[in-house]
């Protein structure tokens, strides 16, 4: 099953501010309709030993997938990768309702 990432909350509401990380992501999956949100963490997890796999889309309907990844100080994030090339595709996405 794949879901497609459809927006972003950051820690302590600042969605502009660069410096604040990622706690939820919103999602729907396009095969059955089912959406939801989960923690980065959540996300995390369920791509990195669960087998899932998440993307986003630009306006012209590319594919970038979201990976799990883990910085030199062992903070847990995912990021996306278009053409090999890691991204911040996440960042540009609008904010979750609460």
């Amino acid at each position: 099953m794949a879901i497609r990432i459809t927006c972003i909350n950051k820690s302590g509401g600042y969605h502009q501010d660069p410096h604040h990380a990622i706690e939820n992501l919103g999602w729907t999956n396009e095969e059955n309709g089912k959406n939801g949100k989960n923690t980065r963490l959540e996300i995390y997890d369920w791509l990195k030993n669960q087998g899932g796999q998440a993307y986003v889309t630009d306006r012209a309907g590319h594919r970038a997938y979201v990976f799990p990844r883990e910085n030199t100080n062992g903070t847990k994030f995912v990021q996306t990768s278009a053409d090999r090339i890691w991204t911040d595709n996440l960042l540009t996405l609008m904010e979750c309702a609460v």
